[in-house]
């Protein structure tokens, strides 16, 4: 009997589908979505038993995060769809134009659906959970509709490092019964919170420039299918209403009427399910379409519909939590939000799909044929650093941006970045060329344009972000088209370092980072450098203040190994290096005289930890760890009570508050590191934390105080105080510095630079000290600036070098390194590093 039983069992499962062994996340995890936070691991295993159970669904890892944790998507459709997914690729492709040939296949819309890019925002994976599982559950007649002409692509965790930091604070923290009172530690998040990746970057605000690993390798899998819908799902604060589409003003320009008025059509559909539950949210506002390096506005600029949906809640709900209106919001609440949403636009997307793919294909097709913008071509210089066009290439790449070199020299009209004017131009030959006439003109147009045009001055992020200004580069921009050719590969690279017999010394070049990673690499080789303070001539070539001296001098002790070490260094690094059987110069500062100096190995530390603030601390982490490859000491506020400062030679000050981290106690400890020989080096707010302070003398600029209200301020409507704020304001804006370049901190540069100012405080001119950079009036070049911060700001400091005994500070009012994009400053930041 029991045999009959178990042949019976036997055959019933031999003939049950696949499909039907398909768990609900509930079934699999063993809780309800909503109960517990789910851990990643846990996360992919239900992602996978999906994967494996449902013929809807198939899965393709993409890569690993820093931490080594997995990437993956999900892609949701019929199983005859999925049979023909590549084709369906490449046909989108083609209609893209990025591909060549017709499509065999009628058109099926592609909608990306992207979780968690905020790691502490959690809800969104496990809303993803559930999303997935009804997209994927055969038996679900009203998803599967949706299928038969959609395929959706689910990227359930774009941050798992950020959100397993999160999740696994949170989940050691709560008790056996959550406290929904927002007093409870289990609302507060720790420094640096789960929000960012590994090197605490926002990701969100890196799809274009694509700084980190994760960034990387997903915006390569995206431009693979250049889907027509994308949706970034986040969370915003705890007593906020759900945002949906249509996105906040400003529009950039180049957004298309379609593209706005299917915003509206997705927002309507959700409206009418969140009516019915009578949910509260809102549209229209704070979530604009501008920057476009967020998860909306880097689809759209691919031509996309993009956009972002935003569930109250964050770290601070937790399990739940008693909002200000008294009642309790549950993470089965936020979950449900998100995942009716989410259903919400893919029915949207299958009931317009053939519009969308007719749209899509315009789009691509219009930046062919007539592309957006002023200018249509825009022109580097191949006359830049080779180093720098390195770079650029590397960022157009990953953009999936075309470009070529112009094959005959010609002077036409156009816009000179280098000095913000009109008029004729010189291209000549062999000069880069960025095309907008290509598949992703919408996007070159946005990157490259020089001044942004704003429809409201009440955006969320920066203003400007222009390539040229953000690499330091000669370039122009010009209307109509320009001829060119292919650019060979090895066009940019630069020739291998020559080999001489025992020179006297190697003479390398300082004008990139290229170059400053090679001398970071001599120094962690224990290699002795020098460096000139100022212009000299050899053999009838000048080269500039800041050229490395790599003499044998100091180095005699490495035998033979000397050259080899110096030589393979260059050639790895691809640098040039010129040897020299002398010393003796033609012009200038002998090698052995008082203008070429030392350059010590320093000892570095970062700051890092409560009190500071983790992004900005993140970019300085990242650079030395991924960019520069110099190893650097992280340090804690607390760790300053017992850390000997001796032991450092420079301690680098990112953002943050500092009152509370340097007392006056531990400043006399400061004060008394630096005039012994040490050197900080203070960003943004951190120079601001020394202005006024007894013995430095950076102090904030007249005028930059606002002045006594008259009457008729008084009476300003309480409707503009939003709007009437902005005016003393600068919204991430671009300003023409002017530099001293006979100051180490400016080797490399010349008398300018292009920085990225995000804040109208203004700060004088050093009584004592050196004022290295500087505002003029009429610096401003791009991006927004209030009307009350443009004249505070003329004859101001923005970087600056005060002497403390034998060490002293840097003050650097911008940030160089923000958000790791700005490549132009970079080689700043390692000059007030290294160079004194």
């Amino acid at each position: 009997m029991r045999t009959h039983l178990w042949a019976a069992l036997l055959g019933l499962l031999l003939s049950t589908p696949a499909w039907a062994q398909l768990q609900s996340p509930a079934d699999f995890l063993g809780y309800k979505l909503g109960d517990r936070f789910t851990p990643y691991h846990r996360v992919v295993d239900y992602v996978q038993h999906v994967a494996a159970q449902s013929p809807n669904v198939q899965l393709e890892p993409y890569g690993e995060t820093y931490q080594g944790r997995p990437l993956m998507v999900a892609y949701v459709a019929k199983p005859e769809h999925l049979g023909q997914l590549e084709t369906i690729r490449t046909d989108n492709l083609k209609r893209a134009g990025v591909l060549e040939g017709e499509p065999s296949l009628d058109p099926l819309a592609l909608a990306w659906l992207s979780y968690s890019v905020h790691g502490n925002e959690s809800v969104n994976t496990e809303s993803a959970l559930q999303t997935l599982y009804e997209l994927a559950d055969p038996s679900n007649a009203r998803t599967q509709a949706w299928l038969d002409d959609t395929v959706v692509i689910i990227d359930p965790c774009l941050n798992p490092d950020g959100r397993e930091r999160y999740v696994h604070w949170y989940n050691s923290t709560v008790g056996r019964f959550p406290n929904v009172d927002p007093s409870a530690r289990e609302h507060n998040e720790p420094w640096p919170g789960g929000r960012t990746n590994h090197y605490y970057f926002d990701m969100n605000r890196d799809w274009a420039w694509q700084t980190q690993h994760e960034s990387q390798i997903r915006v390569a899998l995206y431009n693979r299918w250049l889907p027509h819908v994308h949706a970034d799902f986040h969370e915003q604060g705890v007593n906020a209403p759900y945002y949906f589409p249509p996105a906040a003003e400003p529009f950039h320009e180049v957004i298309t009427p379609w593209q706005r008025e299917f915003q509206t059509t997705v927002g309507e559909n959700n409206a009418r399910y969140f009516d019915a539950e009578g949910w509260l949210y809102f549209t229209r506002q704070v979530f604009d379409l501008l920057y476009p390096s967020y998860g909306d506005t880097w689809p759209t600029y691919n031509g996309a519909i993009g956009m972002t949906y935003e569930q109250g809640g964050s770290s601070r709900a937790g399990l739940g939590i008693i909002t200000a209106e008294g009642d309790t919001l549950t993470l089965a609440d936020r979950i449900l939000h998100h995942h009716v949403a989410g259903l919400s636009l893919v029915e949207t997307t299958s009931q317009n799909h053939a519009q969308l793919v007719d749209e899509f294909e315009a789009f691509y097709t219009a930046n062919q044929e007539n592309p957006p913008g002023d200018y249509q071509t825009y022109i580097v210089k191949a006359s830049n650093d080779a180093d720098k066009l390195h770079v650029l290439r590397d960022l157009l790449d990953k953009n999936g941006i075309t470009y070529g070199q112009a094959t005959r020299s010609q002077s036409m009209s156009g816009f000179r970045y280098a000095t913000s004017d009109e008029g004729r131009v010189q291209v000549d030959e062999g000069d880069m060329v960025i095309s907008a006439y290509q598949p992703k003109g919408t996007l070159v147009a946005v990157l490259f344009e020089p001044e942004t045009e704003l429809a409201d001055s009440l955006t969320y992020d920066i203003t400007a972000w222009a390539v040229p200004y953000a690499h330091g580069l000669e370039a122009m921009a010009v209307e109509g088209r320009v001829d060119m050719e292919p650019m060979p590969a090895t066009a940019m690279v630069p020739p291998p370092p020559p080999t001489s017999a025992r020179p006297y010394a190697y003479l390398a070049t300082w004008k990139t980072l290229a170059d400053a990673k090679l001398i970071a690499d001599l120094l962690e080789a224990d290699i002795k450098l020098r460096y000139a303070t100022r212009p000299f001539t050899m053999d009838g070539v000048n080269y500039d203040p800041g050229t490395m001296i790599i003499t044998r001098r100091g180095n005699e002790a490495m035998g033979t190994a000397f050259d080899e070490t110096v030589v393979e260094l260059a050639r790895q690094h691809n640098q040039p290096l010129t040897p020299v059987t002398t010393g003796f110069v033609d012009q200038g500062d002998d090698f052995g005289s008082g203008g070429v100096r030392f350059l010590e190995r320093p000892n570095i530390a970062i700051l890092s930890g409560e009190g500071v603030s983790s992004g900005a601390s993140g970019e300085v982490w990242h650079f030395f760890d991924q960019q520069l490859e110099y190893p650097v000491t992280v340090l804690y506020p607390e760790d300053l009570a017992f850390v000997d400062l001796d032991d450092y030679d420079v301690l680098v000050l990112p953002p943050g508050g500092y009152s509370s981290i340097f007392p006056e106690r531990r400043m006399n400890t400061l004060r008394s590191w630096m005039r012994s020989g040490g050197r900080v080096v203070a960003l943004e707010s951190a120079a601001t934390f020394f202005s006024g302070k007894d013995g430095f003398g950076l102090k904030r600029a007249e005028g930059s105080d606002d002045e006594a209200e008259t009457a008729a301020d008084k009476l300003r409507r309480y409707a503009d105080r939003t709007r009437e704020s902005v005016s003393g304001s600068v919204g991430g804006s671009v300003f023409r510095v002017q530099l001293d370049p006979t100051h180490p901190l400016a080797f490399g540069y010349g008398d300018a630079y292009h920085t990225l100012k995000r804040s109208s405080r203004a700060y004088a001119f050093l009584d004592s000290g050196w004022n290295v950079g500087a505002l003029r009036p009429g610096s401003h070049v791009s991006g927004f600036v209030g009307y009350e911060a443009l004249p505070r700001l003329d004859d101001t400091l923005v970087f600056g070098v005060e002497n403390v005994g034998r060490g002293g500070i840097v003050y650097m009012i911008d940030n160089p390194l923000f958000r790791g994009f700005w490549e132009g400053g970079k080689l700043l930041f390692v000059n007030a590093v290294f160079l004194r």
